[in-house]
């Protein structure tokens, strides 16, 4: 018993309970730059910037994180108030009107007084778990910001691209059309074979369904933007013309400085302090009780005599409760604890690894997102001549209709490409500040 009594919560530290983290990350880039330290401002986009305050404020999901925590701090409030002395006031009035005793009416004023003496800390240990699980909501809540203002942010880019989508897809039916025009001219002047026209009316007809497709993009992004607003989903939203340069490259820092920064592992690690807790509560139940109770009142027929002092009666009773047998109930407890301990610490160890995968795989992606904007803006230029090469040879019976039409395909397919592979490194940029837990603002 005594051992039970004077046993501490266990000291635990984030860099000791999960995976050891290296010195320094793998995948990071020693040529990074310091980034503001909120990412929203390095994109330098008005209205990104007012989106995401405009989220922040009406998004209903963020608002219900926001009441979960105000319910997690009064379940805290209500698992300490055992701790203190239970007091209640009780007035009453009776009255009866018997045919043997006769008429009688009286008036009392009853107090009750109960308070269960917290010898080994029982009921402290069940108030630190509640605490640290407000805790443990508000790095939740604090996450939840984060991740709404990225994905806000990340939408808004996509909704962006998708309209420059549509404008290339725009220009490429307008291009095909003339094409169309072109190779009609010469099937009328019979130049061409009527495989011609037909190949070029089905590229042309492949466009157009393209098109629709890329605007059907724009609205399915537009509706998903205004519901992470707070606002009905009605498609008509708004969005810049161009994607923004990515900001300056976030000094990434030491990995170990992650268990401390990212809300969610702050989150877990702290839900690994409540299973400790609760699992001290477990353990000291076993142990004796000591409860206080206390009485007392005054009854009269006269409402004026029930404040004399002298008419007044208490008592009071110190009373010891040991637990002898409970079915195993409480044994049980302390099994369902202990448990409950592992998966906590495997769920921490778990978050932490996840984290680092994160951050490893955005640091990563940026070089080779990179290399692939270089390419494929080498790409764009490289097919926008060779279209201007095979049209004119076109016209000068040099090529045939299939590497015309080809031409026109890897044009639109490498300016589609381009664009996404824009808006990918801004979206990863994103992914990276969010890994590392960057203030929003």
């Amino acid at each position: 018993m005594l051992l039970v009594a004077c046993q501490n919560l266990p000291e635990r530290k984030p860099e000791s309970s999960g995976i050891l983290p290296p010195a320094q990350w793998q995948a990071a880039n020693p040529r990074q730059t310091d980034a503001p330290p909120q990412w929203l401002k390095g994109f330098d986009d008005p209205m990104l910037t007012a989106l995401v305050h405009t989220a922040l404020n009406q998004n209903y999901d963020l608002q219900a994180a926001a009441a979960r925590v105000q319910a997690a701090r009064a379940s805290a409030t209500i698992a300490g108030a055992g701790r203190l002395p239970q007091l209640s006031f009780s007035p009453a009035y009776q009255h009866s009107d018997d045919v043997a005793s006769g008429r009688y009416s009286a008036f009392e004023v009853l107090f009750n007084l109960s308070w269960e003496v917290d010898l080994w800390g029982r009921i402290r240990a069940s108030q630190q778990a509640f605490n640290q699980e407000a805790e443990a909501t508000t790095a939740d809540w604090q996450g939840a910001i984060l991740s709404l203002a990225a994905r806000t942010a990340q939408t808004y880019f996509e909704l962006t691209e998708a309209k420059l989508q549509v404008q290339v897809a725009e220009q490429s039916v307008k291009d095909r059309r003339t094409i169309g025009d072109l190779v009609r001219g010469r099937f009328n002047l019979g130049l061409t074979g009527g495989l011609d026209l037909r190949l070029v009316l089905t590229d042309v007809a492949n466009a157009e369904a393209r098109l629709a497709d890329t605007r059907n993009q724009v609205q399915l992004l537009s509706r998903r933007l205004e519901t992470l607003l707070g606002r009905y989903p009605e498609g008509k939203v708004l969005a810049n013309q161009q994607l923004p340069e990515p900001p300056a490259r976030l000094a990434a820092g030491m990995p170990s400085q992650l268990l401390s920064r990212r809300p969610d592992l702050i989150a877990a690690f702290t839900r690994l302090r409540a299973a400790d807790a609760r699992l001290a509560s477990a353990e000291k139940a076993l142990l004796p009780r000591l409860t206080l109770t206390a009485n007392g009142g005054t009854a009269s027929p006269a409402l004026a005599d029930i404040i004399d002092p002298r008419a007044a009666a208490w008592n009071l009773t110190a009373g010891l409760m040991q637990p002898l047998f409970t079915g195993g109930r409480l044994q049980a407890d302390i099994r369902l604890q202990k448990a409950r301990v592992q998966e906590s610490l495997n769920a921490y160890r778990s978050t932490a690894l996840n984290a680092f995968r994160e951050v490893e795989q955005a640091l990563a992606a940026e070089q080779w997102l990179q290399q692939q904007e270089q390419h494929l803006r080498e790409a764009v230029a490289q097919t926008q001549e060779s279209r201007k090469l095979a049209v004119y040879g076109y016209r000068q019976g040099l090529v045939q209709i299939l590497t015309l039409l080809d031409s026109y395909r890897s044009t639109l397919d490498a300016q589609s490409n381009y664009l996404a592979v824009r808006r990918q490194l801004l979206n990863n940029r994103i992914n990276l500040y969010l890994a590392l837990g960057g203030d929003v603002e």
